[in-house]
């Protein structure tokens, strides 16, 4: 359980997707995507901590199968820096692989359009991520 809600961060490179969970911390939803080429993600995401009094940040963790980290965890772990700088919050890393292709097959079957399906992904994505950290079994007995 925490006192506040927990921010998930899909990392992307153009749009990062977010998503919020419910106060009890138990359900991850989608929120929003933050285009970076529109907006300044510290900014943004600053507004979003403090309009939802959130109380940690978890950031999916693209690792690849072999364990390689690549260009896309260095962007992971800026996008993390940037977010604790901005709102002096702890961040956590998720693993994320497959979470975009999760994302994108549930879309898929619920028979959600292509342009729509682009627009939404990304924070789909996020909440995907946040729920792995919300059901990790060890997180209930910290």
């Amino acid at each position: 359980m925490t006192d506040g809600r927990i921010l998930g961060v899909d990392p992307g490179e153009r749009r990062i997707g977010i998503a919020l969970s419910d106060r009890a911390g138990i359900i991850a939803s989608p929120h929003g995507v933050i285009d970076t080429k529109q907006h300044d993600f510290a900014s943004r995401i600053r507004a979003i901590c403090a309009e939802n009094d959130v109380v940690l940040i978890v950031v999916g963790r693209p690792t690849s199968l072999s364990g390689y980290e690549g260009p896309a965890v260095d962007r992971a772990k800026r996008i993390a820096a940037q977010a604790h700088k901005a709102t002096g919050l702890p961040i956590e890393f998720v693993d994320e692989r497959f979470t975009t292709k999760q994302a994108e097959r549930a879309l898929l079957e619920g028979n959600v359009r292509r342009a729509e399906r682009k627009k939404i992904i990304d924070k789909v994505a996020a909440s995907l991520i946040l729920q792995t950290y919300l059901d990790r079994p060890t997180r209930h007995t910290q």
